[in-house]
């Protein structure tokens, strides 16, 4: 699978950071893992496990380490710190901390991009690996529509023409939102989380047949769509197949398996006169009792006295 970067102008952008010094356009410095680093003990001597990919971050212990030291082993502190050319050396609380005259002569000396924040340490490295989880995640693309029902993230899935963008339009009318149309982003951001998204040049877009390409958020407004949804269903359209034995009870638990991670899956059959609609929006309030412990299904084996039948 391919690997992922993010620019430091994207998270300055999404961070709030502002730059002391950059070697070049932000644009073409690149950071490839989620991980941040506090180079507290690097500082202090111990060099083993650096990990030089990292962006480091400098908050109030690090600074005060530092100030403490002879202007002459702060330098060479720093200067063992910078000459490894991590992507960015970070300083948390600007507002109290100010970068010391070495760091940006070193910054400029080794080509490191040199930023600050006011946030303070813990929030700022909260806010960087959130970000950076999501831009780095692993990621697949879906031919499929994905939507937020009641809150759920549904992804819907089936063969071309069957009739998932119109039930998606359907659901928007009923005070859904969409996602994505045709082409669904999917990045795995924990080993319990999917996310989706639309690719950006075709997002808010969808498409169909015989009427053409439509701005839902043009059409239905901006409360119509969203940008990212973290996906809690997957739903199969399928023709009716008079043969197969469909699910009838809910007992039986189905998933559909996205980079690893194991969804709640269900395949619902298309037939002339079924409100598909109605359908989604009862699946996704089911799915969501279910996250909370209650299944209707073994209630109603229990209120029989049936319950030795669901072993």
């Amino acid at each position: 699978m391919a690997n992922f970067t993010v620019s430091l102008k994207k998270l300055t952008e999404k961070v709030s950071m502002d730059v002391v010094y950059a070697p070049q356009d932000l644009e073409n410095i690149s950071v490839e893992i989620a991980e941040v680093n506090r180079p507290g003990l690097f500082l202090a001597g111990y060099y083993d496990y650096f990990d030089k990919l990292r962006l480091q971050i400098m908050g109030l212990a690090e600074m005060n380490f530092l100030s403490g030291l002879s202007p002459e082993k702060r330098y060479e502190a720093l200067d063992q710190l910078f000459r490894q050319q991590p992507p960015a050396v970070i300083v948390g609380r600007s507002e109290e901390l100010k970068p010391f005259p070495e760091m940006q002569e070193l910054a400029k000396k080794h080509g490191v991009a040199l930023l600050r924040s006011n946030e303070t340490t813990c929030t700022l490295m909260g806010s960087l690996i959130s970000v950076l989880n999501l831009e780095l995640a692993p990621r697949i693309t879906r031919h499929g529509v994905l939507v937020e029902v009641y809150g759920e993230g549904i992804l819907i899935l089936g063969d071309s023409g069957i009739g998932k963008s119109e039930l998606a339009i359907e659901l928007v009318k009923r005070g859904h939102r969409l996602v994505a149309d045709d082409a669904v982003e999917l990045r795995k951001v924990s080993n319990r989380q999917i996310m989706g998204t639309a690719p950006e040049n075709i997002r808010h877009f969808i498409e169909l047949r015989g009427i053409g390409i439509v701005n839902v958020a043009r059409v239905f407004g901006v409360g119509a769509v969203k940008v990212s949804e973290s996906l809690d269903l997957v739903v199969q359209l399928e023709a009716w197949d008079p043969t197969k034995n469909y699910q009838r009870t809910g007992l039986e638990s189905e998933y559909y398996e996205i980079l690893g991670v194991n969804i709640p899956s269900t395949s619902i059959p298309v037939s002339p006169g079924r409100n598909l609609a109605v359908v989604l929006e009862t699946a996704a309030i089911n799915n969501r009792q279910k996250k909370m412990g209650y299944n209707a299904a073994k209630e109603l084996l229990i209120r029989l006295g049936l319950e030795g039948t669901m072993e």
